[in-house]
């Protein structure tokens, strides 16, 4: 069965639907496919910061206001070293916050919006291949039915593991990268609150990240080699491990509870470019991927989609096709700012392999450059939140 329409996605997580939603308001068709069943990405855990102009997308474009009604504005973070922690107002130094919100619940809140205005979106397919000549969309629908979607325009927003981006010739492409040492154990936990907002801790055992989900439940995250096994680690071992991290004579303690989900995370510095080859376009992680340390990720997709959706408006609705030849460079200048930021934070915070005493001592020393000076708080209240100076 063939579909004919002007913009064929592959991805329907936050940036291919996105995506699909921003060029519905202008009258702009798109057909969305994924591999993954809507419910196998709705139990996918994910990073949960939504710089303030994300949070605005969502809200200013109709998808959804409950990230204002189920959201939680942060106005800074927490760094925590030597025992003590240093807080970063945001709202102080760049007059804006961050909103702590799953990126599960922005799924759903566009899956429902795309739902609700009509939108082609496939879920669950299989056998998936584009072609980027005529471009052309081919896969097995959830019903065991051949289809081929085709399309003025193709969108690779499928994920780290993109396929699209493969169809860009090797000796036209180049990708960048940066593998890490280490990985983070990551836990939920069903525990009150142990602060308000984010704490990133530095300590002589490694980093760890206090988070928060709800009112019961919450997200943790303590460095470990990336080939430690999750479901080695009892629950008090975990426990000792991320209290030993944050410990410290002010008397800073984690409140404890049972741990429901464990995992492994690893993570690595990536970008692919160029970000555009004929009719194909590449958006999200299909493009980048940073470590998380800087809440970047979902944040870089949001923003990707909605400079390419500009673009891709004047290009179909205008005839100017010259608009295209934009968004590369265009997303490419927010991208690298934020794999330096994340990549910052990351080296910063972090127990580096065979450092030596001067090494964390640098940290340190870098640390309380950081916190003790309004220029060097500045400098991570716009990076974090994306206030960066135009």
């Amino acid at each position: 069965m063939t579909t004919r329409t002007q913009v064929g996605i592959v991805g329907a997580g936050p940036a291919g639907l996105m995506l699909s939603h921003l060029l519905s308001l202008n009258g702009i068709d798109s057909v969305v496919i994924d591999n993954r069943t809507r419910l196998e990405i709705e139990n996918t855990v994910r990073a949960g910061i939504l710089e303030a102009d994300s949070a605005r997308l969502l809200v200013d474009t109709g998808v959804s206001d409950r990230v204002l009604r189920d959201g939680h504005p942060h106005e800074g973070i927490d760094l925590r070293f030597g025992g003590e922690s240093h807080r970063i107002d945001f709202r102080a130094l760049v007059g804006e916050s961050v909103w702590l919100y799953p990126q599960t619940d922005v799924f759903v809140d566009l899956a429902n919006a795309r739902e609700r205005d009509g939108g082609d979106v496939r879920f669950g397919v299989r056998d998936t291949t584009v072609d980027v000549g005529a471009p052309a969309i081919r896969f097995v629908d959830s019903d065991g039915v051949a289809q081929e979607v085709r399309c003025d325009l193709l969108v690779g927003a499928d994920g780290s593991r993109s396929v699209c981006r493969d169809q860009v010739p090797e000796a036209l492409r180049t990708f960048s990268f940066r593998e890490y040492p280490f990985a983070w154990f990551g836990i939920i936990t069903q525990a009150p609150r142990s602060a308000e907002e984010l704490v990133y801790a530095h300590s002589p055992r490694g980093f760890a990240l206090i988070s928060q989900r709800t009112e019961t439940h919450q997200r943790m995250y303590f460095q470990c080699d990336p080939e430690t096994d999750a479901a080695a680690w009892s629950d008090d071992r975990i426990w000792e491990e991320l209290q030993a991290r944050v410990a410290g004579p002010d008397g800073f303690t984690l409140k404890e509870g049972p741990i429901t989900e464990r995992t492994v995370l690893r993570f690595r510095s990536f970008v692919a470019e160029p970000m555009r080859y004929g009719n194909l376009l590449l958006a999200g992680d299909a493009a980048h991927t940073v470590p998380p340390t800087g809440a970047k990720g979902l944040n870089l997709a949001l923003a990707d989609v909605s400079v390419l959706s500009e673009v891709i408006e004047r290009a179909l609705l205008k005839n100017d096709r010259d608009a295209l030849d934009e968004y590369g460079p265009r997303a490419l200048a927010r991208v690298w700012k934020a794999q330096h930021f994340s990549y910052w934070m990351t080296t910063m915070l972090h127990a580096l392999p065979e450092a030596t005493d001067f090494d964390v001592r640098r940290q340190l020393g870098e640390l309380g450059s950081v916190t003790g000076s309004e220029a060097g708080s500045k400098f991570l209240a716009e990076g974090y939140t994306g206030c960066w100076p135009a």
